[in-house]
């Protein structure tokens, strides 16, 4: 059994080495980067890899970037799973807020029972997103994909809807709250603004400008 700081790294590693939402594109971690992440000394980094290593969880060879074995991923996985299904609990049941779900998810996630895990998942009808639009692996490790792209990248006149967002802080989450926006929001693109890469949208009746960081951090499908 892993201890919580093992399954805090190999989370770590999955999130930072996935450059794409449905994690099917891998690349190595550099230990600077997963310190930086993870807010602890390269030095300390180095010695869970070591330890990482020695289960076989984790590829790390001195002055090289580090990758997941496929155990490792395995696992990593699973721990994603367990995150944000209960994110999904916590917010469809028991009425927490979408910026609040994660900081208690993250606590959860080290719940050692498949069998509650699998119970969650059948009565929450087998959930493909989460509150914040993530895709949960099922059962198998698999995750739901879909096209989504920036809404700094979509043309004038043009209509979307919010499927996700790639900032889920609690500050920026409180933010969009404040502006009516969630996931499942219809946005038309009014206006784009050379000069600072700001957005005006439209939301039923009403104009939003949004500047480019909250634009970059709002993924959208094409209606």
């Amino acid at each position: 059994m892993l201890t919580f700081v093992e399954e805090n790294y190999i989370k770590a590693l999955l999130h930072l080495s996935s450059k794409d939402r449905a994690m099917t594109q891998k690349t190595g971690v550099g230990t600077n980067d997963l310190a930086s992440y993870l807010q602890v000394k390269p030095s300390t980094v180095n010695e869970m890899l070591k330890r990482l290593k020695e289960k076989v969880l984790v590829n790390h060879e001195k002055y090289k970037k580090v990758t997941l074995t496929e155990e490792g991923e395995i696992i990593g996985l699973k721990i994603i799973r367990k995150h944000r299904l209960w994110e999904t609990f916590l917010y469809t049941k028991l009425a927490f807020d979408w910026d609040e779900v994660h900081d208690i998810a993250e606590q959860l996630e080290h719940i050692q029972s498949d069998k509650l895990i699998e119970r969650i998942d059948q009565f929450l009808d087998y959930p493909n997103y989460d509150p914040h639009g993530d895709p949960i692996p099922d059962s198998n490790g698999i995750l739901p994909q879909r096209d989504t792209s920036r809404l700094s990248l979509m043309d004038k006149d043009v209509s979307c809807v919010m499927l996700a967002v790639s900032d889920t802080s609690k500050d920026f989450l409180q933010y969009l709250e404040d502006l009516g926006i969630r996931i499942g929001a219809k946005m038309w693109v009014v206006d784009k603004i050379v000069y600072d890469g700001s957005m005006k949208i439209k939301k039923g009746e009403e104009l939003i400008t949004l500047s480019k960081k909250v634009a970059d951090n709002i993924l959208v499908g094409i209606e």
